[in-house]
């Protein structure tokens, strides 16, 4: 990728490192549309069958570089860069058919918290935190925090965490349901990878799957979620990895999936 977005690959699973650690990983327009570009790659290689998102140093990601933010010229508005930017950075996350593990190594503030929370999966270190910045500078959140914050933790703590904007420690997020695990610092990258070469030995198919339905369900109805769910185990029984699934049960052998 570049010397700030860093992209590696190994027995199935992609981990991309924002790397600007002097920064403590805060996001330039360059750095957004590089990391985009990595999902992006993600999504089209289907040797990628698990992803994993973290930031190198001592943070995930501070968010947005206020000192770039500050000494942008031209007919520019804040609204255009998020929609350019990190709008997009979100949804192809959570587009992509494919699980993420958020490997929260450090706080994630601001479109960086936004970023941490699009992932499927966020294991977290003992050092890790989380902070809706967003207001200590007079700003509304972005990045999708207020969407997911309500998802996760329910509309009454979603605005306490935004109208404070206070910090929220390892031990807090786990306990709100923001991230599936915290280890300690030594355990993190371990206990990251057990998880990821599992998930990438899984179907990978049906995994994204239900990430499609997940999606689609967390906006519909019962009646439609449903039927949506209907409509998407049609493509999931045509899966080679269905048919593997139905053979080792029957077979009463463990299941060698391909991610096809």
């Amino acid at each position: 990728m570049s010397e700030h977005i860093l992209y590696e690959f190994n027995d199935g699973v992609a981990t991309i490192t924002l790397n600007r650690p002097d920064r403590l990983n805060a996001l330039t327009v360059e750095m957004t549309g590089e990391l985009l570009a990595a999902i992006e790659q993600c999504a089209g290689d289907d040797a990628v069958r698990c992803v994993v998102l973290t930031g190198a140093g001592r943070a995930f990601s501070a968010g947005q570089d206020l000192e770039e933010f500050l000494t942008v010229e031209g007919p520019w508005t804040v609204g255009e860069h998020l929609r350019h930017g990190y709008n997009r950075v979100v949804l192809a996350l959570r587009a992509l058919e494919k699980p993420v593990i958020g490997k929260i190594n450090g706080v994630a503030a601001g479109a960086g918290l936004g970023i941490a929370l699009a992932t499927d999966l966020r294991i977290a270190s003992e050092q890790a935190s989380f902070v809706p910045a967003f207001i200590g500078i007079g700003l509304a959140p972005d990045s999708g925090v207020s969407w997911f914050l309500q998802q996760l933790v329910g509309p009454a703590k979603a605005f306490e965490l935004l109208a404070t904007g206070r910090k929220v420690g390892a031990k807090e997020t786990l306990s709100l349901g923001l991230v599936n695990q915290v280890v300690p610092a030594t355990e993190l990258a371990p206990t990251v990878e057990a998880l990821a070469r599992q998930l990438a030995q899984g179907p990978t198919k049906g995994i994204g799957l239900t990430k499609r339905v997940l999606n689609e369900a967390a906006s519909a109805s019962l009646t439609d979620t449903l039927e949506y769910e209907a409509q998407v185990q049609d493509l999931a029984v045509q899966t080679a990895d269905h048919k593997e699934g139905v053979a080792a049960f029957l077979q009463k052998r463990k299941p060698k999936f391909e991610g096809k």
